[in-house]
Parts: structure tokens; C-alpha cells; sequence
């Protein structure tokens, strides 16, 4: 892993066949590939590509799009976008009018109409990504009725009126994307990813400071939701989210031509307070296609951003460095893989060595060394049973062999038991917030067990001892324990010192 770039939690993604049928079953992508095969050598069409009227009616047909005096116009808007999109990705080759053509060029179907069928999986990949990206930049583009207005009524053009700042916009989105994955990445396997509009909507607007939203702060979490249902409508066709939109209602009244709602209907959907009335602001989640397109462009941008199961083919080191920044069932999942191929007493050797250290990571390392090795079977034993005297990690063989009912483990002795104990706090603070339920029971827990923990914790020989009493003193609830805490951390700080 490299240290100076962001690195994202893991992901797990089909093979790249399964992906590659999710392409080409999009809607949008497939009403593309369709109107690519249908386009006919020397077929009329605009200076850019477009097709003209009697074409894109023609087209509409070709799609079995219904053309009823309601939904003609729907119809050929459908058809028109799936043109355009075989025109970007390069699923037909369109020819310059020549001069004195009225303005009319040629397109035909493409060469790289026949990888659809004839290519590999990841040739698929490629035009379905190139289809993706363009969607991705409609949907960050403006409401742009306010600048037809201006053409129709003949003004003067004013693009200060559409309030676009195209930098922000596209953040805005990929800020939306970004969450969704990370959410999709930290549930772990069997997780539907499914986040309510306002949830996400609040993510992006509410600042983590903030306790309790403002009423101007809940106006802006309404206009995000507003703004997701556009972007993420628009995106579904592509098959990048899976979406339930904005209830019809809800939209007519933001649009001032239904009856206003309660007041807290915003505050509530943002709470998950119901999922029946929730699901009425919109409900979005990844899809496997949309998890890979937004790993793809992160990892265009320079992030790291792995998968389940890479870390099968690193050594032992990089394993259990990585293991703590990783969800439970995903950090077992790797261990698991990591395993796999490897004989077992071997494999445990490697991980105890590993282990090892007095560096800032090592008390982490140490505790993931402890759930890599949980998995492991009894073939570990002898490599377990080497390390029962060694100072760092004699406490883990210990808890390895006791939860194994494996019989004469020798009694740690007292100062390994309040090192174990520094140690394991030490692999929790690091890199995590402080003040989490979890550590903070930790620490009772600890404080509970031994009579005159910090009487003898302070003399303990880590190198974590003054920072890990200094958090215990912060996060026990009993102030006297505290206080004592704070002294002992006061003591080990003078004992290193002189």
C-alpha cells in the first residue's frame, strides 16, 4: 500500500464476465447497441452527428418506443439520447458533410460495434465505462429551462441567471458517489447498500459538527434531495444505481403545485424515523456496474482503492497493516483468502513475526494478528505454542490456545497481563477516534479486572504507556478513576524521561 495516497476500504466485485452482461443488459446502453446495428451504411445526419427528424422517429420504431400523441415527444427524446450515446462511445462512424451537403453527414455502424459480441468481457467494459462517463457529465450539467426561456422571449443571453458553477456541480455529484461507495464498501458482504435521498443528501450538506440542523441547514438537505432525484434518474438507464425516485407528491409540492406536507417530513425522512414514509423521499444504491465504474475513475485519480481478496498474494506484513482499516466481515474475508493457499503452521509463523515491533502500528498489527490467527486450525498450534514466553506476543498465544480448550497453558505472568493490556488499548486508539462506546468499555473493563490497575500500569515497559493512560484518563466516566489515570500517565511519562 502506498502511503501518501488516500486509500479506500475494499470492494468486492463480480467477475468480469457478470459485469460485462449487467452492461449490456442497461437499458441505455443496449438501446445504443440496438440503434448502432440498425443505422445502414451512408444513413443522413447532422453536422454533429445527430439524426434528423424522420430518423430519430424511425429510430423511436426501431427501439419499439410507443408513439402516442402523449409520449411521441418521450419517445423520440429516448431514442435521441440512445443515438447520441452510440455516437460518443464510438459505436458508429459519422462522416463530415461535405461542402454544399446542407449541412449533412454519413454514419454506419462502427468497428467497434462487433466487440459487443465478438470481444472480450472487458472489451465491453470499456464502451459500456465510455457511455457511463458521458451520462455522468450530463447529470452534473444545469437546469438549462431558464436559458431556453431567454432564447424563446429573445433576450439577451445572461448566464449569470443559471447559476451554474460547473466545478461545484460535478463535486456535488461526485461527493453523492463517493459516499455511496464508501457506505457500500463499510457494510461488507450480504449488505443491499440501499440509503435513503435524505440520508445521503444530509451527508453531503449537514457539517459533522453539527448536532442538531438548522431550519436553513433542512431547506438545503430538501434542495439536494431535489437535485439527487434529477441526477440519479437520469443515471439508472446506464445501470450505474439501482433507484426508487422522489414520490410524485413530493415533487409537485416543492414545485408549489401541491398541498404543503408537515413541516418535519424533511427532518424525519433525513432521521430514517419510517422506512414505509422514507422510501417516499427516494431510495438509491450501487449497483456491482456502478461499484466498478467509481472505482475505475478513483482509481484514474490517483487513489488506492483495492479489492476483496487482493491482499491474498501479499506477505504477512502488509496483511495485518491493513487488516484494522477494514470493516469486520471484510477484514475476516482477507484473512481468510490470505490463508487459503498457505500451509497453516507456516502461515502462522509468518503472522507472528509480523506481529512484532515497536513501532506506532505494531499494537494493531498485533490484533489483527490475533483475529487472522482466529481462523486458523489446529495445524498452528507448534507455531503459537513458540512464542508463549515472548514478551509481545505471549498474551495473544495465550488468548489463542485458552479459547481452544488446548489444555496446560501456562499463567501469564503479571506484568505480561497489564502489557497485554496497554497493548490491546494501544491497537485501538491508533488511528481511530477516542471516544468511541466500544473503547470506552474497553477501558472500564480493564480498570474493573485488576484491583490497582494504574498502580502498576504506569511502570509497564511499552512504548504506547503515557499516551494510552492519558486516553484512559479522558474516557473513564468515573472522575477519580480518571484522576488516577491521568497520574499514572504523569509517572510513566517521568520514568521514560529520566
Amino acid at each position: 500500500m502506498t502511503a501518501d495516497r488516500t486509500v479506500l476500504p475494499p470492494v468486492r466485485l463480480p467477475a468480469e464476465a457478470e459485469l460485462a452482461r449487467d452492461a449490456l443488459a442497461a437499458p441505455l446502453f443496449a438501446r445504443a447497441v440496438r440503434l448502432a446495428r440498425w443505422a445502414r451504411p451512408g444513413l443522413r445526419v447532422g453536422a454533429g452527428g445527430e439524426l434528423p427528424d424522420a430518423e430519430v422517429r424511425e429510430a423511436a420504431a426501431e427501439l419499439g418506443l410507443e408513439e402516442s400523441a402523449d409520449e411521441e415527444g418521450e419517445a423520440r427524446a429516448v431514442a435521441g439520447e440512445a443515438w447520441r450515446i452510440a455516437v460518443d462511445v464510438g459505436l458508429v462512424d459519422v462522416t463530415a458533410p461535405e461542402e454544399g451537403d446542407e449541412a449533412l453527414g454519413t454514419a454506419e455502424p462502427s468497428a467497434d460495434l462487433r466487440l459487443v459480441t465478438a470481444g472480450a468481457p472487458a472489451d465491453v467494459l470499456e464502451l459500456w465505462a465510455a457511455a457511463c462517463e458521458c451520462v455522468l457529465s450530463d447529470a452534473a450539467l444545469p437546469d438549462m429551462s431558464a436559458l431556453v426561456e431567454q432564447i424563446t422571449a429573445g433576450e439577451e443571453l445572461d448566464l449569470d441567471r443559471l447559476d451554474w458553477d460547473p466545478e461545484a456541480d460535478a463535486d456535488f455529484l461526485d461527493g453523492a458517489l463517493g459516499n455511496l461507495y464508501l457506505l457500500t464498501a463499510m457494510e461488507g458482504p450480504g449488505a443491499d447498500g440501499a440509503v435513503p435521498l435524505p440520508a445521503l443528501a444530509a451527508s453531503l450538506v449537514v457539517p459533522d459538527d453539527m448536532d442538531e440542523p438548522t431550519e436553513e441547514v433542512l431547506a438545503e438537505v430538501s434542495e439536494a434531495v431535489l437535485r439527487l432525484d434529477e441526477q440519479f434518474r437520469m443515471l439508472e438507464p446506464v445501470g450505474v444505481v439501482a433507484y426508487h425516485p422522489v414520490a410524485e407528491e413530493i415533487l409537485l409540492e416543492a414545485a408549489g403545485t401541491a398541498p404543503a406536507a408537515d413541516e418535519h417530513d424533511g427532518a424525519d425522512a433525513a432521521d430514517g424515523a419510517d422506512d414505509a414514509d422514507v422510501s417516499r423521499y427516494g431510495v438509491v444504491r450501487l449497483t456491482p456496474l456502478g461499484l466498478y465504474a467509481l472505482r475505475r475513475r478513483m482509481l484514474a485519480e490517483g487513489l488506492v482503492a483495492p479489492l476483496v481478496g487482493e491482499l491474498a498474494g501479499e506477505d504477512a506484513f502488509v496483511l495485518l497493516d491493513a487488516l484494522p482499516r477494514l470493516p469486520d466481515p471484510v477484514a475476516q474475508t482477507e484473512a481468510e483468502a490470505w490463508l487459503e493457499d498457505r500451509k497453516p503452521a507456516e502461515a502462522a509463523t509468518a503472522l507472528l513475526d509480523a506481529a512484532r515491533g515497536t513501532d506506532d502500528r505494531a499494537p494493531a498489527r498485533r490484533l489483527a494478528c490475533q483475529q487472522a490467527l482466529a481462523v486458523t486450525g489446529a495445524e498452528a498450534e507448534p507455531a503459537v505454542r513458540d512464542v508463549l514466553h515472548d514478551r509481545e506476543l505471549g498474551g495473544l498465544a495465550r488468548v489463542w490456545l485458552t479459547e481452544r480448550g488446548v489444555p496446560g497453558v501456562p499463567q501469564p505472568t503479571e506484568d505480561m497481563v497489564f502489557w497485554l493490556a496497554v497493548d490491546t488499548v494501544a491497537a485501538q486508539l491508533g488511528g481511530l477516534r477516542d471516544d468511541t462506546p466500544e473503547l470506552r468499555e474497553l477501558v472500564e473493563h480493564l480498570v474493573g479486572m485488576h484491583r490497582g490497575f494504574f498502580a502498576a500500569a504506569w511502570r509497564v515497559d511499552h512504548p504506547a504507556t503515557p499516551e494510552v493512560l492519558e486516553a484512559m484518563g479522558r474516557l473513564h466516566p468515573d472522575r477519580q478513576v480518571a484522576k488516577d489515570a491521568r497520574k499514572a500517565a504523569f509517572k510513566a511519562r517521568s520514568r521514560i524521561a529520566g
